[in-house]
């Protein structure tokens, strides 16, 4: 089955996002617009994905869970799960590798937790936009070790991505490479693009989805198995891929 996914989104959690986000208005945005596989990936933490799973399953939308990690280097790398559990548990490791930084809400906004209704259930005090202690590669080893699509983020961004923070793609255990263009051959290490919408809020969801065949009715883990086997075989077709010339 022919599908328009979208991997790349935040919620009210993450502090550079809208307030608007929550888990229950992606979900319901995403499914008012075509998307019909959906992944939350907050700021170093997967917090929100409970309310997430909930609010997909409500709207008809296939759920996958993760997070978008930055790395000592700043550099952004999309990991995702195919259950809550596993997203949260990796959420749990980066916790452990964040800095003692308390956020700073005049600056950066809130960050908070909510369940599929829209009930307030936490504001995290610890900064989740800073860069981890740990670096680039890894986190993609230990995301990968632990059975997540690795994906870099945005690669052609002139910021938070390897090319504006490296210079080059390295060699690591990445499923497809994130690109906002159609990117240059040396940062994709011969793997496939996809597009993906980075929405922070409601306005930004579904803005770049890119198509991919996908067994009908498939949930968790095979669901994320069987995007990765379509990302590795290259089946996939990105926005700059559809858009008229």
């Amino acid at each position: 089955m022919r599908i328009l996914a979208d991997l790349h989104n935040h919620s009210c959690l993450s502090p550079c996002a809208s307030l608007e986000q929550s888990p229950s208005v992606l979900a319901r945005t995403a499914a008012e617009r075509g998307i019909g596989l959906l992944a939350l990936t907050d700021h170093n933490s997967a917090l929100n994905c409970p309310a997430f799973a909930l609010s997909c399953g409500r709207e008809g939308v296939a759920p996958l869970f993760g997070v978008e990690a930055n790395s000592v280097e700043e550099v952004h790398v999309v990991c995702l799960f195919g259950t809550v559990a596993e997203a949260l548990d990796f959420g749990e490791s980066l916790r452990s590798r964040m800095r003692d930084l308390t956020l700073d809400r005049d600056r950066f906004g809130d960050q908070v937790v909510v369940d599929a209704d829209e009930v307030v259930l936490d504001q995290p005090e610890y900064f989740l936009g800073a860069s981890l202690l740990a670096g680039f590669d890894e986190i993609c080893a230990d995301a990968a070790s632990r059975g997540a699509v690795v994906v870099p983020a945005h690669v052609d961004r002139p910021m938070f991505s390897v090319s504006s923070q490296l210079g080059f793609l390295p060699p690591g255990p990445y499923d497809a490479v994130e690109s906002i263009r159609k990117p240059a051959p040396g940062l994709t290490g011969g793997l496939a693009a996809i597009s993906g919408s980075d929405a922070h809020r409601p306005e930004e969801v579904g803005r770049r989805p890119f198509l991919v065949d996908l067994p009908e009715d498939a949930i968790g883990r095979e669901l994320l198995e069987a995007l990765r086997a379509a990302l590795r075989s290259g089946a996939v077709l990105p926005s700059w891929a559809r858009e008229p010339s």
